[in-house]
């Protein structure tokens, strides 16, 4: 706790290591690097005894924490930090994803850092207002669909330099045993078919580039 501390006054808090584990010798490998997978496994402890949820909220994002955090819930104390807990800047964008699933409002990794308990970030969700997500419904296609952002790009490099094969991902594969060609075209046939993606086309209407969607036997 007191190395955290002397830590924590010249680093930002979401980069003072949340365990610290004492070693004789750091393992290394044949090559002399860290050998990473024999370190030991820290033991992440928080609070625990602590006050319980008061609301079911706190319960929820309390069993989140204890989720994206691979711990007992009972580890988990109201008043802990995630970081404290053994969060970190990855696990924070899976914790957002997850309150996201489960609570269905909007969060943003930032809030995470400035509301890292349980109790803070309950009241900040408690707090927000028209941050639910609506539900997702399919619409029908009408008219010229524009490029998104990454697609104008592809577009653009592509006019830059038509010949170029940058966004060319060459794979060489081995099979072993015979090869059913009419299975591997179906198995190919489907991905196509489920990944609008791989079969959308940038053409031109009135100079300016929009998306079509093939059908998968086009």
């Amino acid at each position: 706790a007191e190395l955290r501390r002397w830590v924590g006054e010249v680093l930002p808090e979401y980069m003072v290591p949340s365990v610290v584990v004492v070693v004789d010798v750091l393992p290394v490998t044949r090559n002399g690097k860290l050998d990473r997978a024999a370190l030991p496994v820290p033991e992440v402890s928080g609070s625990g005894s602590g006050r319980g949820p008061r609301s079911a909220v706190e319960e929820i994002l309390c069993g989140v924490f204890a989720e994206v955090l691979g711990v007992e819930v009972a580890v988990v104390g109201v008043d802990d930090s995630f970081f404290d807990l053994g969060g970190d800047s990855l696990l924070a964008m899976r914790l957002v994803s997850r309150v996201r699933s489960v609570l269905s409002v909007e969060l943003s990794v930032r809030v995470v850092f400035e509301a890292s308990s349980v109790a803070a970030l309950a009241v900040w969700v408690g707090g927000v207002s028209g941050g639910v997500r609506p539900g997702v419904g399919r619409v029908v296609r009408s008219g010229v669909v524009p490029l998104s952002f990454s697609q104008r790009r592809l577009w653009f490099l592509n006019r830059l330099e038509p010949l170029s094969a940058v966004y060319n991902l060459p794979v060489v594969l081995r099979l072993s045993g015979g090869v059913d060609v009419g299975v591997l075209r179906g198995a190919l046939g489907d991905v196509v078919g489920r990944h609008e993606s791989l079969r959308t086309v940038f053409p031109e209407v009135g100079g300016v580039a929009c998306q079509r969607v093939l059908d998968p036997a086009e």
